[in-house]
């Protein structure tokens, strides 16, 4: 069933008002009837099946039918502090993690982040993010949609990291050394309803200052396996250790 994410100020006790793009979408790409059903999304988290009873050309009216009482969050807030990497890298990111259960995603101006990304390309790029988070969201039936943080320095970043519990970044000299901290035993240490920041160096990795400065900070440096992960991967990687402990193993 197509699910829709729908602002609070188009809920009206039991009716529903889907408009602009999504409208559309299910008028001319779905070529949804009245009487068809669709599964809408709260900003609260909540969601409700709801059932058509008129189209227009730009809005498609809906009646709640039953409120749905479950949930395809991870029992973990997992941020991911990404630094700038090359090309539509970061697209692949924040879709692919939205898929896998991130919470949000912050991007970070990293020491050796190739790009460069000024205002206007900055308003639109957090504009296209916003739209694939939506679509990733509603394509892998999330609860919500990953917030997009404006970007960050790496003092911005260590400034924004007291708000939580565990701090991690992935480092390649972790993943080379023989007294090495791994993720696992990181995951291991989760507890439902805790807030993880996961810390993502660009493709050259971070330099030798960041680490010290991010060690300094309370941040731990981890390995993700003993092979090098690329930087659109390392993030990939986590989420799908994150899920797997909790949701597949049942490890609360």
């Amino acid at each position: 069933m197509q699910r829709y994410f729908v602002p609070e100020t188009d809920w009206d006790n039991m009716n529903v008002t889907i408009q602009g793009d999504d409208a559309h979408h299910i008028n001319r790409v779905m070529r949804s009837k009245e009487g068809d059903s669709v599964i809408c999304n709260h900003p609260n988290g909540k969601a409700a099946i709801c059932e058509i009873s008129e189209i227009e050309s730009s809005k498609v009216y809906l009646k709640i039918q039953e409120w749905l009482d479950t949930s395809a969050e991870l029992p973990v807030e997992v941020t991911i502090s990404q630094g700038l990497p090359k090309g539509d890298k970061f697209d692949l990111i924040v879709q692919k993690g939205t898929e896998l259960g991130a919470h949000s995603f912050i991007p970070f101006n990293a020491e050796r982040s190739v790009v460069v990304w000024d205002d206007k390309k900055m308003d639109k790029k957090m504009k296209r993010f916003a739209k694939i988070v939506k679509e990733a969201s509603e394509q892998s039936h999330r609860n919500r949609i990953p917030r997009i943080m404006p970007m960050m320095t790496l003092s911005e970043l260590i400034e924004e990291s007291s708000n939580y519990d565990v701090k991690i970044f992935p480092y390649e000299e972790e993943a080379r050394s023989d007294h090495h901290k791994s993720l696992g035993k990181i995951v291991k240490g989760l507890e439902a309803g805790q807030k993880l920041l996961v810390c993502i160096g660009p493709e050259g990795g971070f330099s030798a200052n960041e680490a010290e400065e991010l060690t300094k900070n309370g941040f731990s440096p981890v390995r993700l396996g003993p092979r090098i992960l690329r930087t659109e991967t390392a993030a990939l990687y986590t989420l799908a250790s994150i899920s797997y402990h909790f949701e597949e193993l049942g490890c609360n």
